[in-house]
């Protein structure tokens, strides 16, 4: 790990010349384009013989993941000829400025992809960090162009491509016959006219992730789920799609996660998952406004051998603590609960998780390592108390107010040394499913002494049995 800034243009290139011709995977988190297409030229330009050629860097490179300022014709056109054993493309940009011609990614760029024809897996990603802004120069021929070298892909994700309409779309599905993996966002001029026939191709999806793509409606998922396979279904912020969603949805077997995100679902639509809840592990429901207290009940009520370990509840302003008791009450076994911005939760939603059995066989059952209560309006001082060991015995990450005292948050902090409290909105964790800025890693191998006795059943806590004596005299 190191400062790309750091090095002078000509300096980052050389010391790239010592690395190990045996690397095979290189990822940069801020580099220029400039720099990238420098470091890949054949021509030395700083030395004295003018037509003097190195040997290539990086020859064995296999896997390239680049976070640029711009996405260039110049620099896609250099990976792709240099580097021959290329498998795995991985560009992403976040401009300051919106772009010139000349420092942007057009049709012509992405006829150069994949030109020794090993590419199994491409990404290109315009990020909207800090500008709204889109490859603004790349429409259906471009995609068109693409596709007739990328009939191998296996897993293709395109971020920020406002003028590819569903033909260029279209192209792609039809074209790459072994993808499994699709993956679009800011789709400006996606329709369900994309899906319309997709039954009719040899495609066998298991990951699809469509974000910010507001033109799909529920019709688009009826025809997408003939892909029975799907294993990871993404709809975030595709705020058209509603129950009727859900209910083609429910047909999938094999679905492990599942995104919904600010869309226009019910709690009556939500009972339709009934049919793959024992099957999911992660669900986000997070700014699905119509969502209230009864939606824990349709998901939840009557399920056993439930696998989710990952539940994303916030933004739900009709949530409250009655909501989160059930949630006890059903002992579904999760281990990452986020419920930020809901006003209604408050300490009962806390001393419920703190007393939530999974395990018949422990006291202390609740597996959470994770509880995101960021901005949740009933939250006080009290919380914290059951915030303490030995209460969640397994909490690893923490998400309160920031206007909470720093005192309190201290106090907690000496009593639980591994845990970590975020109080300036954060998101926590890594999100395995949306990795693109990889600053909440974490590690949940770290095991402290309570938990180390809680799984060998050896833990009795005297100030515990008080309160148990205590609720018995109430």
């Amino acid at each position: 790990m190191f400062d790309v800034p750091l090095f002078l243009r000509h300096k980052f290139a050389q010391v790239w010349a010592l690395a190990s011709e045996k690397l095979t995977s290189l990822e940069i988190g801020c580099v220029s384009s400039v720099m990238v297409t420098e470091l890949l030229s054949p021509s030395l330009g700083h030395h004295r013989s003018p037509n003097h050629v190195r040997p290539p860097i990086l020859p064995g490179i296999q896997k390239l993941c680049l976070s640029v300022d711009y996405i260039t014709d110049t620099m896609v056109s250099t990976i792709s000829n240099v580097l021959m054993s290329l498998t795995h493309l991985d560009l992403r940009d976040a401009p300051l400025i919106e772009p010139s011609s000349a420092y942007d990614l057009t049709n012509s760029g992405l006829q150069q992809i994949n030109q020794h024809g090993k590419l199994k897996h491409l990404s290109l990603v315009r990020s909207q960090e800090f500008l709204i802004t889109y490859f603004r120069r790349v429409n259906d021929l471009g995609m068109l162009l693409m596709a007739d070298k990328c009939a191998n892909m296996e897993s293709i994700c395109l971020g920020g491509f406002c003028r590819v309409t569903d033909t260029g779309f279209k192209t792609i599905l039809h074209s790459c016959s072994s993808l499994y993996k699709l993956r679009v966002s800011y789709g400006t001029h996606l329709t369900d006219l994309v899906f319309h026939d997709i039954s009719a191709t040899s495609l066998s999806l298991t990951h699809v992730s469509l974000r910010w793509c507001n033109l799909l409606t529920n019709h688009a998922i009826k025809n997408l789920v003939s892909n029975t396979c799907l294993k990871i279904l993404d709809l975030r912020d595709c705020k058209h799609l509603g129950d009727g969603a859900l209910r083609s949805i429910s047909t999938l077997p094999e679905l492990k996660i599942l995104l919904l995100d600010g869309s226009d679902i019910s709690d009556f639509g939500l009972s339709y998952l009934r049919g793959v809840i024992n099957s999911l592990v992660s669900l986000s429901v997070r700014g699905c406004k119509r969502l209230t207290d009864k939606c824990i009940s349709a998901l939840f009520e009557g399920s056993s051998k439930l696998e989710l370990q990952q539940l994303d509840l916030s933004n739900l302003p009709n949530l409250s603590d009655n909501g989160v008791l059930t949630l006890a009450k059903c002992r579904v076994p999760i281990s990452e609960l986020r419920m930020r911005q809901c006003p209604l939760i408050g300490d009962a939603s806390v001393m419920a998780l703190a007393s939530m059995q999974v395990d018949e066989d422990r006291w202390h059952g609740c597996r959470l390592r994770l509880l995101d209560l960021y901005n949740c309006g009933g939250i006080t001082q009290l919380s914290f108390w059951w915030l303490k060991k030995p209460y969640f015995p397994r909490l690893r990450w923490l998400g309160v107010t920031g206007s909470v005292s720093r005192d309190i948050v201290d106090a907690l902090a000496r009593n639980r040394p591994f845990l970590r409290v975020a109080c300036h909105a954060e998101e926590l964790g890594s999100n395995q499913w949306d990795n693109s800025h990889g600053l909440y890693m974490h590690d949940y191998d770290e095991v402290d002494e309570l938990e180390q006795l809680l799984e060998e059943g050896e833990y009795i806590d005297e100030e515990m049995m008080d309160v148990d004596n205590d609720a018995e005299l109430l």
